[in-house]
């Protein structure tokens, strides 16, 4: 397979997991609602929900944002970014691929970790009524970050690509 076949894959994959996981910020918006009218209208309060609330939000970030490098939704210093060359452009992106790829390896080796004694554990809400499972949550972690490895390397590719095709 093709350095650009591998890099559309890569891309198609980042696309379709970042508008399924879209659907969340609907999901935490209505239960976010549903949590405060509740609250002030019928004074009633639910652990379960609100613990609910941040257990829906951390797989919207951790997905997200390989999602949100795919399409250049992250954070840059474009005051900057915006005067360089064409070819210098592009080594930014390669290098800021390379480094995020780094740092993702680096979070990955320290979540295994922290995921497996939690696991271990069977790690669950320490507050009555609360959520159990919390463990599948924190293994959200190596997996998001998984995610942005391989967008950073499908970003990668891309810049190489690009660089080649103008030293022709």
């Amino acid at each position: 397979m093709s350095g650009s076949g591998l890099r559309a894959r890569i891309e198609r994959f980042t696309d379709l997991t970042g508008r399924a996981t879209s659907w969340l910020v609907l999901v935490i918006v209505v239960l976010m609602a549903t949590n405060v009218l509740l609250r002030y209208l019928f004074s009633y309060g639910s652990v379960w929900a609100q613990e609910l609330e941040w257990h829906l939000l951390a797989p919207l970030i951790l997905f997200g944002m390989s999602y949100a490098l795919l399409h250049g939704e992250h954070v840059r210093v474009d005051v900057l970014y915006a005067n360089f060359s064409p070819r210098k452009k592009l080594y930014v992106d390669l290098l800021s691929a390379v480094l995020s790829m780094a740092i993702s390896l680096v979070i990955i080796a320290l979540s295994v970790k922290y995921v497996q004694q939690s696991w271990v554990v069977g790690e669950q809400s320490s507050d009555p009524g609360g959520l159990p499972y919390r463990w599948a949550l924190k293994a959200l972690i190596p997996l998001g970050f998984l995610f942005l490895i391989l967008q950073s390397f499908a970003l990668a590719l891309g810049a190489v690509e690009k660089l080649k095709a103008l030293r022709q």
